[in-house]
């Protein structure tokens, strides 16, 4: 994994601007994701559901230290538990609100268990680059077909789809590898997919990628992020 690491001060200038981004598309988030770290300690027991699902703020720069060239912002708003998707039934749905930057890639990687539907919420356009799986791995010879609003779409090897504001892609499980950046400006993307882990479920075809980057603490945190939950509130 890498080592490179964010400082905690970017991090708290990126929530800041990410919550209002968010806001002028007139979505709200919910009143956890404005709890200071002192708040979340004292509503620890009463939190556990959002400790365990792994709620909130989420910002990587995928270990390499450049979160304006390659990073993600994202805000896991619900989750459900991986065990109802055995018994096929329960909380079996998980919802992020999350910002691609223009330019800011996310790089190639499929899942192992979750399917999702990526949405353009709002702003510029989104572009998602797709590649199709050959045991496992990303096959740079092969492409896909996937569905856009209910719509077929065959792609080749390295088609790029362009999202407008309210279209959307469905993407599934050891099928679809892809990659996605903002196109022209900032993207508001909604995602709703199964249950989510991105501690286990994320598999990128770089293997110097790493879900979740270092943070160099400079500052305090205005509000934790999710990978702060274990070392914060132990």
């Amino acid at each position: 994994m890498a080592s490179a690491s964010i400082k905690r001060s970017r991090v708290n200038e990126i929530i800041r601007e990410s919550d209002a981004f968010i806001r002028s598309f007139g979505y709200i988030l919910p009143p956890f994701a404005y709890w200071s770290p002192a708040e979340f300690r004292a509503k620890k027991p009463e939190a556990q559901n959002i400790i365990g699902a792994n709620l909130g703020w989420d910002i990587t720069d995928y270990g390499l230290g450049d979160y304006e060239k390659m990073g993600l912002f994202l805000f896991t708003v619900r989750n459900g538990n991986a065990a109802d998707l055995a018994r096929g039934r329960g909380m079996l749905y998980a919802e992020k609100a999350m910002i691609s930057k223009r330019d800011q890639y996310s790089p190639m990687h499929r899942h192992n268990l979750k399917a999702e539907d990526i949405i353009n919420r709002g702003g510029a356009t989104l572009v998602i680059e797709l590649y199709g799986d050959t045991d496992g791995q990303c096959d740079k010879s092969k492409g896909t077909v996937v569905y856009c609003d209910g719509i077929r779409r065959e792609l080749p090897p390295g088609g790029k789809l362009l999202l407008k504001p309210g279209e959307s892609v469905t993407l599934m499980p050891n099928e679809h590898w892809h990659a996605f950046w903002g196109e022209g400006g900032d993207v508001f993307i909604g995602e709703v997919s199964t249950v989510n882990d991105d501690n286990t479920d994320n598999v990128f075809d770089d293997p110097k990628i790493a879900r979740f980057g270092g943070i160099e603490e400079d500052e305090e945190p205005l509000h934790l992020l999710v990978s702060d939950y274990a070392k914060w509130l132990a």
